[in-house]
Formats: structure tokens, C-alpha cells, sequence
């Protein structure tokens, strides 16, 4: 018998008891009708607009590799590079004020104090585009094109062992959940974009055809970041079975009120969630793929993952930690601000001990220096944990990204100068780098000094006293102590590496021609860096008002 005569009648039937039941339930309430209704809402693109236009230029570029012939590859690089550009340019329009999409609406969940809000209940949306997000997606994009500048040059000279449209894919891929992580605000979201964020990163690092040491960093950097991977899910399950929601500001206002029998779970849940972001952000004694993974991967990745990758583990934590968790502000404020102290010491003592001849010692240099620096974006955080204005803490930690980030791309893009004269790429080829290149000296100069925080890196020194500031006011002190001390001990690494580049050079001067993606990435970085030091107020004020 066939089923066509009875399907008519039945769809007609089903209809006519939905459009019947929907006001009645409705009108008595009915939670089915309340959830059918919160499901039904307009996605805000503008908000969107920056990752989704990575996430559409990457997929784009992967369709275009099949049909480009190998001759014209080098046109997905500048697609690339323009996608980015787009995408940041979006953030343009959202600076007037903070957006919001995904949102839960009915009683209960209303969207804030805001325009359209139901209730006095905190916003519980699933993505957020406030300063906070704004500043970090700046940050993230401004250093994904820094870094896709110089691997156009990369990718011309070792065409043969890195295939350029899964490069670009990849970058593209890692850019996107890099730059929605920030806006995220509950844990499915965030950990759905902390691992976008991370797994092309890894395959980014041994993108490399036949370099043993590549692979070698590709896998030690991939087994780590998959245990914090596995611990930040066990922990934010853990705080979903606690306290019945996702949402970081619902998560925030449930914790407290956990019942008895489930503290000890909840307790568990915050305590691994921070250990899985410690990972994330390179924290001591978790920075052990740091060295290896920057030295195996190409320049570009490694300068990429330097600033970029940083940027999201650090949005990451500082969303846990002062949106979701502030009442375990006494848990995290204390370990973090340990955590702080071990990193920043760790960081710099690796990078003095770092021989001026050894292969490849100025990029194990660079990468011993951002595990310091590390050190110094976890003390504003830590701060947050005892200051009453968790939100200027915050700021501190935002303007001093902002500063690393320019000035650290720029040493990079100096150090891919270098190295396409001099393979090792050892500290001590720099010497005599005035002879030969003198802007390119000043500017790694300049930005040496910045990281050292001397003038006339004024960046530098601004976002340094800014930190020591947070954590003076907070009561750290002791976390102050520390921090100077290892302020002196980088010092004497920037300055023996600056003082090199202008002495005499030995054997013969050889001038080398800089391609126009180099020149570029090299420029931008040092406009970022004289901006920043012209007004460096500017970037913490904006950096500290309403962040959340």
C-alpha cells in the first residue's frame, strides 16, 4: 500500500495542531514555546564581519589553489594579505559601541542593562564585539598581515617545500578562530575557537616537506597544546555540570550559589579550565615547546605564533578568569600571580644564556624573550584578582600586547632580513648590520629597546610602568620586586644585542636587497611602534574603558 494518500491529511493535521497549540502555549507559558521563540533571532554580520571575512578569504583561497598554475601561486599571498586588510577595516564601523549577536532573549536571560533588556539579568550571549574584543581582533589581524607579509618573501625562496595554498589556508584557518575567540562568551564557543586558533597552527609549524626538525616542533608542539586541550574540556564540563549553563556571565553569577555536593566538582572544573589556558599562553613550567617549536618552524610562523598565538591564549584567560570565575578571584589571582613570577624569571634568564654564535640563537633569543614577556601580560591579570577595578588591571595587560605585538613582529621581520643572507641566523651575524643595512639597524634598534623598555622606545617603557603600576596597586609588591629584577636582567640581552649592530663588521660588507613584502612588514612594524610611543595614553584608555 502505498504511503502517498495517508501523507497529505496527516501534514495538513499537524499543521492545523501546531498554528492551534503556538498561541496557546504562549499564553500559558509553555518553556517550549518560550525555547522556540529565543531560537528565532537576526544575526548581527558587521559584529561577525572579521572572522567570517578570514574564515570565507581562506576557503577561498583553497578553491583558487586548485585551478592557479604554479607560476602564478604567488597571487594567493596577495589575496591573502588583502583579505586580512578587509577584515580589520571592518572593525572600523564597530568602534561606536558594543554589539552583541546570539543572545538567549525570554525571561530570565535578558540581554543586559542596555536597549531591549527583559530583566536586570546579566547578558548572556554567545558573541560580543565590546573594546575588549575590538582591541584583541586589532591585534590579532594587524599581526596575522605582518606575518603574511613576510611569508610572501618565505614562500618565494623555498617554494619547493611549502606548498602555498595550504600555507595560506592554513593561516587564514588559524586567523579566524583567533580573532573570534576574543568576542566569545560562553565555553563552548571559546573552546570552539581556541582550537580553530590551534590546530592549523600546528600543522603550520612542520608545513616544511622533509625538515626533521620541523616535524619535531610540529609534534611537540601539537601533543602539548592537545593536553590543554583536554584539560580545558574535562574543566569547563566540569563547570557546565556545576552550574547548569555556558554562558560566562551566567557561569559568573551561578558559581557562588553552587550547591554543597557539587563545590568540590566546581572547584575542580575552574581550577583545570586555568591550567589548560596556563598551556595556552606558554606560562612556566608549561613554555617547554616554546624554543623548539620557534626554531623549527618558518620564521613567519614562528613570528605569527609569537604574537598571535599569545594574543589568544591570553584573551582566553583573561575572559575565565575575570568574566566567568571573579569569585574564585582568590583561587586564580594568587596562582597566577606565582605563575607570573616563575615565567618572567624563567624567560629571561633562558634568553641570557643564549650563545651569540650558536645556529639559529637570534630566533631561540626571541623566543626565550617572549616567554619572559609572558611573564609581564600575566601580572595585570594576576592584579585583577585583588584590585578593586578588575577592568584597569585589564587594561594593562591589553596596552602592553599592543606594544609587544608591533615591536616584536618587527624584530622577526628584521631577523627574515638577516637570515636570507645568513642561513644560521645566529646573534652574532648581526654584527655591523649599520654598515650595510642602516634603517634596517635603527629600526631593530628601536625595537629592541621597546622590549627593553628604554627610550626611545617609549611604548616600552609606558606599558612596563603600567604593568609595575597594576601590581603595585594591587598590593603584589613582592610581584613588583621580582619584576624590576628581571626588567635588569633582560636588559643586558636587548642591549649586548643592539650594541652589535653598530659595531664594526668583520670580513667584507655585503649589502642585500630587501623585497618589497619584507621592506613592507618591516615599515608597518615601525610606524606601529613610533604611533604607539607618540601616544601611548591613548591606546590604555581606550584599552580600559568597557571592556566587558
Amino acid at each position: 500500500m502505498s504511503a502517498q494518500p495517508l501523507a497529505q491529511p496527516l501534514a495538513e493535521a499537524a499543521a492545523s495542531v501546531a498554528s492551534s497549540a503556538h498561541p496557546l502555549a504562549q499564553q500559558l507559558g509553555h518553556p517550549l514555546a518560550a525555547s522556540a521563540a529565543s531560537l528565532v533571532q537576526s544575526v548581527d554580520w558587521l559584529a561577525v564581519a572579521p572572522p567570517l571575512i578570514a574564515a570565507v578569504v581562506a576557503l577561498g583561497v583553497l578553491v583558487a589553489d586548485l585551478f592557479l598554475p604554479e607560476s602564478r601561486k604567488n597571487v594567493l599571498g596577495w589575496i591573502s594579505v588583502a583579505g586580512l586588510a578587509a577584515a580589520a577595516l571592518t572593525l572600523l564601523p564597530l568602534l561606536d559601541g558594543d554589539r552583541a549577536t546570539f543572545c538567549l532573549t525570554g525571561n530570565g536571560t535578558g540581554t543586559g542593562a542596555g536597549p531591549g533588556s527583559l530583566t536586570g539579568a546579566p547578558r548572556a550571549c554567545s558573541y560580543t564585539a565590546d573594546h575588549f574584543t575590538l582591541v584583541i581582533q586589532l591585534l590579532v589581524l594587524g599581526g596575522a598581515l605582518l606575518a603574511a607579509l613576510l611569508s610572501i618573501t618565505t614562500l618565494d625562496d623555498d617554494r619547493r617545500r611549502v606548498p602555498s595554498g595550504e600555507f595560506w589556508f592554513l593561516l587564514l584557518s588559524a586567523t579566524a578562530g583567533a580573532a573570534l575567540l576574543p568576542a566569545a562568551r560562553d565555553l563552548a564557543t571559546l573552546l570552539v575557537a581556541l582550537e580553530v586558533a590551534s590546530l592549523p597552527a600546528f600543522a603550520l609549524v612542520g608545513i616544511r616537506h622533509g625538515d626533521r626538525r620541523s616535524a619535531e616542533a610540529a609534534l611537540k608542539f601539537f601533543l602539548s597544546s592537545v593536553t590543554a586541550t583536554a584539560v580545558s574540556l574535562m574543566g569547563a564540563s566540569f563547570v557546565y555540570a556545576s552550574t547548569g549553563t555556558l554562558y560566562l556571565t551566567q557561569v559568573a553569577q551561578r558559581l557562588p550559589d553552587t550547591p554543597g555536593q557539587l563545590h568540590t566538582l566546581a572547584q575542580t572544573g575552574v581550577v583545570l579550565t586555568l591550567i589548560g589556558f596556563a598551556f595556552k599562553t606558554a606560562a612556566v613550567p608549561f613554555h617547554f615547546w616554546v624554543p623548539d617549536t620557534y626554531v623549527g618552524a618558518p620564521l613567519p610562523v614562528a613570528a605569527y605564533l609569537s604574537v598571535v598565538g599569545k594574543a589568544v591564549g591570553f584573551s582566553g584567560l583573561i575572559l575565565v578568569t575575570v568574566v566567568a570565575f571573579p569569585s574564585y578571584a582568590d583561587v586564580w589571582g594568587p596562582a597566577l600571580a606565582v605563575l607570573a613570577a616563575l615565567t618572567m624569571t624563567v624567560g629571561n634568564v633562558g634568553a641570557l644564556r643564549q650563545q651569540a654564535t650558536r645556529a639559529r640563537s637570534a630566533v631561540r633569543l626571541l623566543a626565550w624573550s617572549s616567554v619572559g614577556q609572558a611573564g609581564y601580560l600575566l601580572v595585570p591579570i594576576a592584579a585583577a584578582g585583588y584590585a578593586k577595578d578588575a577592568q584597569k588591571a585589564i587594561g594593562s595587560t591589553v596596552a602592553y600586547a599592543l606594544m609587544y605585538a608591533a615591536v616584536n613582529l618587527g624584530a622577526f621581520a628584521v631577523a627574515a632580513v638577516v637570515g636570507r643572507g645568513r642561513a644560521g641566523n645566529r646573534i652574532s651575524d648581526y654584527r655591523g648590520l649599520y654598515a650595510t643595512n642602516p634603517v634596517t639597524a635603527l629600526l631593530m634598534a628601536f625595537f629592541l629597546l621597546c622590549l627593553a623598555g628604554l627610550p626611545p622606545g617609549i611604548i616600552g617603557l609606558f606599558a612596563k610602568v603600567t604593568v609595575f603600576s597594576a601590581a603595585v596597586g594591587a598590593g603584589l609588591g613582592w610581584l613588583a620586586v621580582v619584576m624590576a629584577v628581571n626588567v635588569v636582567i633582560a636588559l643586558f640581552y636587548y642591549l649586548r644585542w643592539t650594541a652589535l649592530l653598530f659595531r664594526v663588521p668583520e670580513g667584507e660588507t655585503v649589502r642585500h636587497r630587501i623585497p618589497a613584502p619584507l621592506t613592507a612588514a618591516i615599515a608597518l612594524a615601525g610606524v606601529a611602534g613610533v604611533a604607539l610611543s607618540g601616544a601611548p595614553q591613548l591606546v590604555l584608555r581606550f584599552a580600559a574603558t568597557g571592556l566587558f
